[in-house]
């Protein structure tokens, strides 16, 4: 584990604890040096806290997902399942070592996924975090006990060496606390990719297999031979792998922030076309009306009922285009499908909807906008290119389906489909540079919000977008 890695060697201390198995590796091979001035193993109940208090440091900083209360009894099984396996370790041979680290790393997993409610591959992350975080503190503070209790002649369980663990403890603790809160929301889920995940465990393993290199052989140019010096190693090599995770987060966020800032200027610019597309039927309604004056007082004149009928049903297929509304249930939902049929009729787009707009009460107006308005948008831009006007089909469709909100938006496409490297719909607009694919990511982005996934399947030229949100678990827990 962190701690059971020194022999104990001091005079006067006969009842140490084992010796590791790296210690035991250096002395019984005469081709290395051993270590001089070899120094205590950090007794396990002490290295049992510092792993449970790098949980705690995350999953205060973590959106929650659990109540209070689970995390309480969550955090409180942990620190004892944490205690036990570290005594189990302590009590087995010393091939067992690598074993008892997996178990103990297992159990901070279960601590933070449990106590958080992460999703797996979150936890994973987090706690590779914590694990080096708990090694950080823990080499740190035992460098200072050993180097103040070697002088000063005090035991591991003194008053002393406890007031220093708390102390010790507090101030790393209580400072990483403050580091890493401003690193994770505590409004949103962490969601870090596969290869954010897997890059964060390899960076785990490459700091403790280094830090701990002088206590599997002191005869390589990365090792110590002396105590402290062992220690001081451990402590920076720690202190190096936290700062390269904190710098790795810190990117993370800083590429979701300016992921939001582009989703809020994208919404913008969504805005001002509505706003001129809202600017153009009302100058187109002024017209209207004007017109209509004419229309009526020549109707009013016309004396022959056949062309008074002629005039009365050119009439009304004149208004015919400006009386067309949408009532689905929402009215977000009435004017984003009324703005965008008539976008449809202006471009010869056949669009269809059969929506029940009562189902979204629990989803934000802002969302309802960008969800339906991105996956309108991106079906009208792909259909608009077709050349035959029987081509332009654009078909959506809201209901529920065995407790499941489904979203579904189809349209018809005659071109090949273009991913990047990473599966992702490459858009055919020419500023791909600026908004590249960010109609599909806003809307599986939202659709995630809620609980939900997004899928898209190509059939026979029908391009068929899906979002699925849990009714009950989704949209009314909101």
């Amino acid at each position: 584990m962190i701690g059971a890695v020194l022999p104990n060697m001091l005079a006067g201390l006969a009842n140490a604890p084992s010796v590791s198995s790296a210690a035991v590796t250096v002395l019984s091979v005469p081709s290395m040096t051993p270590i001089t001035n070899a120094l205590p193993d950090i007794p396990r109940s002490y290295t049992a806290i510092c792993e449970w208090a790098a949980c705690m440091v995350y999953i205060a900083v973590l959106y929650r997902r659990v109540p209070l209360q689970r995390s309480i009894i969550v955090s409180a099984a942990g620190l004892l399942l944490l205690t036990a396996v570290q005594y189990f370790d302590g009590s087995m041979p010393i091939w067992f070592w690598i074993i008892g680290m997996l178990l103990a790393f297992a159990c901070m997993y279960a601590t933070i996924l449990l106590g958080a409610g992460t999703g797996k591959r979150e936890g994973l992350y987090i706690t590779a975090r914590a694990f080096v975080l708990a090694e950080l503190v823990a080499s740190l503070h035992w460098q200072i006990v050993t180097f103040i209790g070697v002088r000063d002649g005090f035991a591991d369980y003194d008053w002393r060496a406890i007031a220093l663990l708390v102390v010790t403890y507090a101030l790393c603790f209580s400072l990483a606390w403050l580091v890493e809160r401003g690193n994770f929301s505590q409004t949103t889920p962490t969601l870090p990719t596969a290869s954010a995940a897997i890059a964060t465990m390899a960076i785990m393993i490459v700091t403790f297999a280094m830090s701990n290199l002088s206590f599997v052989s002191t005869n390589t140019p990365f090792s110590g031979s002396v105590g402290q010096e062992i220690f001081y190693i451990r402590t920076l090599i720690d202190f190096c792998g936290f700062a390269i995770l904190y710098a790795q987060q810190e990117q993370a966020r800083r590429i979701g922030a300016n992921t939001e800032l582009a989703s809020i200027n994208a919404q913008l610019e969504s805005q001002h076309q509505e706003y001129l597309q809202s600017k153009e039927n009302i100058e187109s309604l002024g017209r209207l009306a004007h017109d209509l004056k004419h229309q009526i007082t020549a109707l009013r004149a016309e004396v022959d009922p056949k062309h008074a009928a002629a005039g009365f049903e050119q009439l009304e297929q004149s208004v015919q285009r400006y009386s067309a509304q949408q009532h689905t249930g929402n009215p977000v939902l009435d004017v984003i499908l009324t703005t965008k049929e008539r976008t449809c009729a202006d471009r010869g787009i056949t669009f269809t909807a059969v929506a029940d707009g009562s189902l979204l009460s629990g989803m934000s107006s802002m969302d309802i906008a960008s969800l339906f308005g991105n996956a309108l948008d991106n079906a009208i831009e792909a259909t608009s290119k077709l050349p035959k006007r029987e081509q332009r089909l654009i078909k959506l469709a809201l209901y529920e389906q065995n407790h499941f909100i489904v979203i579904r938006v189809e349209n018809y496409y005659d071109s090949r489909l273009k991913k990047d490297a990473e599966g992702n719909l490459r858009t055919t607009k020419r500023d791909d540079q600026h908004r590249h694919g960010f109609g599909v990511k806003s809307i599986r982005h939202i659709a995630q919000q809620y609980g939900g996934e997004v899928t898209i399947r190509t059939e026979d030229h029908w391009f068929v977008l899906t979002a699925l949100i849990p009714r009950k678990t989704g949209l009314m827990a909101m």
